[in-house]
């Protein structure tokens, strides 16, 4: 199927996961040829996951018990989304997922080998600002001058700079902390941050181990889409884009089963990061939707540009962007069943 990007009408420091490194080094040798297939192997897709627990398509899958036919998936693990897209400019990956601001920086770059397929509606109240134990803090104006740690061009950073702005405090208010997310843990739990502001399973964790404390969520700040993306390369092979459409479809038979059967899902997260299920359960009853893929639409390109613009007001950007291009609408039909 041809390319088809998409219009609006109408409308510092993270290191790669050891995996992701590996990854990255059988993505090179394969040098994205044909569907990345072995002699007499079957077609792989390369996958990316990003975290533990409910982001963990891997795990999902496992509970769920659905597997691919006619193609295997390679997974590599990220901490987070921009090194997804890296990974994804090198060549290393045909799909990935990640929050709508990674992509932002790089279209203000000279690389976008990806393009942005589809939106994970899902969850927002997984992101938030954490405050550790015996912390005096009521509010996010209670920050000012005191160290923030948050994950470089993610959500975490946009969230974090909206919280300021509601208060009338802006970046410079306060003393922010760049770090990856297993940094930020452990920078947390040593007592080197007053606050951190994080998604996922860390929150948990900080929560059931810690005694930490959610300050705020980003509920009506963020606007729960998290992009697919997928290799330009990928999407410009024929056999490659049909596994593609397959595998959004097995996402979408997953989440549906997430939503389903909740309880399970929640003891089979708090087992794999190391929680009481009775955290997780909690975070469950906080969400502010249950995870599923949706098509590309007009509001989702208008979403991700308005966060694009405030990250170049803020002089986050070298330079304005316009994200219409990293769009392709061409598996809106495999999506729209559930629309």
């Amino acid at each position: 199927m041809a390319h088809r990007p998409v219009s609006l009408r109408g409308g510092q420091a993270e290191m790669w996961s050891r995996r992701g490194v590996l990854a990255g080094s059988v993505g090179a040798a394969l040098a994205l040829s044909g569907c990345g297939r072995g002699q007499g192997a079957r077609p792989t897709l390369r996958v990316s996951i990003t975290g533990k627990g409910e982001s963990d398509t891997r795990l999902l899958f496992k509970s769920a018990g659905i597997r691919p036919e006619g193609f295997d998936i390679a997974h590599s693990e990220f901490q987070s989304g921009h090194l997804v897209v890296e990974a994804l400019n090198g060549g290393s990956l045909d799909y990935g997922g990640m929050s709508e601001i990674p992509p932002i920086f790089a279209a203000a770059s000279t690389i976008q080998s990806f393009r942005q397929i589809a939106v994970a509606h899902g969850d927002v109240n997984n992101q938030v600002v954490l405050v550790p134990k015996g912390s005096r803090a009521r509010s996010i104006a209670d920050l000012k001058g005191k160290r923030v740690g948050y994950v470089r061009a993610t959500t975490s950073q946009y969230f974090l700079i909206r919280m300021l702005e509601e208060v009338g405090l802006g970046w410079d208010d306060i003393e922010p902390v760049a770090m990856g997310v297993s940094d930020g843990a452990a920078a947390f739990s040593q007592g080197a941050l007053d606050a951190w502001a994080i998604y996922g399973f860390p929150i948990q964790r900080a929560i059931a181990t810690e005694g930490a404390r959610i300050l705020k969520t980003a509920y009506g700040i963020l606007s729960g889409n998290y992009l697919v993306a997928a290799h330009v390369e990928a999407l410009a092979d024929p056999d490659k884009a049909k596994i593609i459409a397959q595998y959004l479809g097995l996402v979408q038979k997953a989440f549906g089963w997430a939503a389903a059967n909740q309880d399970e899902w929640a003891g089979i997260i708090a087992t794999d990061i190391g929680v009481p299920i009775a955290y997780v359960r909690d975070q469950f009853r906080r969400k502010s939707a249950n995870y599923e893929l949706r098509p590309v639409t007009p509001e989702a390109i208008a979403s991700q540009q308005k966060v694009a613009d405030l990250f170049f007001q803020q002089k986050l950007l070298p330079k304005a962007v316009d994200v219409r291009p990293l769009w392709d609408d061409r598996f809106n039909a495999d999506l729209l069943w559930k629309g």
